[in-house]
């Protein structure tokens, strides 16, 4: 379980905690449950974020690793000759991109 789950599964299991209480004590309300829940809902949001940020970070690492020293053998982008002479446009409207190999 990552950290930011762990986090989330604390905060939910004290939300919970809170709303039995405030139930018990007979004081919870529709205004309590959405409290809490938007408690709940920022920390999700958080945990989220950061776990995509994490995901996206160690995934560019292991990329950078996999073309090591040996960039040469990574894409390369051929330009073709009649690329610019055909009065196609680099946007893409009216010709095709350059090729890669």
């Amino acid at each position: 379980m990552s950290v930011h789950s762990e986090r989330l599964a604390e905060v939910v299991a004290a939300t919970v905690e809170v709303a039995a209480e405030s139930g018990s004590a007979g004081v919870f309300t529709g205004e309590v449950a959405q409290a809490l829940a938007a408690v709940v809902g920022k920390v999700a949001d958080r945990a989220v974020d950061a776990a995509e940020l994490s995901g996206f970070v160690s995934g560019w690492q292991e990329a950078i690793e996999a073309v090591g020293e040996d960039a040469s053998a990574g894409a390369q982008v051929v330009r073709m000759a009649s690329w610019g002479s055909t009065g196609g446009s680099p946007s893409g409207n009216d010709s095709s991109p350059p090729r890669v190999r």
